[in-house]
């Protein structure tokens, strides 16, 4: 684990604002910044129905790629807390596994037990999930 820079001091700013700016407990509880490769910051919004839900991370993700960024260099998602305060949230299990595919060096801001560190893919996820037979369609 690394300390936070003030870079990612400002990733947390801007994925705090942007749910406070949209939440709604019905529809939107995470958002996410992304930093590119090329210093780029890109949001990213939960989105929640009955029936689907997709993640802030990959939204961000998404919206990176359509911008033509060459990566994800790091990520923070923020929920907010009792108080209605944005913290520092962990990736849920699905996004371990999606987000380092699309970001082989990522830095994920993470919360240690009420402190904040920053993780590389492996650490946050030291046994990928890996299928016992591939089949080629």
């Amino acid at each position: 684990m690394q300390a936070l820079t003030e870079s990612d001091e400002e990733l947390i700013r801007e994925a705090s604002a942007l749910l406070l700016r949209v939440h709604d407990p019905a529809f939107h509880r995470v958002a996410v910044a992304a930093r590119g490769v090329s210093g780029t910051i890109y949001p990213g919004l939960s989105i929640a129905t009955p029936r689907v839900k997709i993640c802030a991370e990959s939204s961000a993700i998404a919206n990176a790629r359509m911008a033509g960024e060459e990566a994800i260099e790091t990520i923070v998602s923020v929920g907010l807390d009792e108080k209605n305060s944005p913290v520092v949230i962990n990736p849920c299990g699905v996004c371990r596994e999606v987000v380092p595919k699309f970001a082989p060096a990522l830095r994920v801001i993470v919360d240690t037990s009420g402190e904040l560190a920053v993780a590389s893919s492996e650490e946050l996820l030291p046994m990928p999930w890996v299928r016992a037979r591939h089949y080629d369609d």
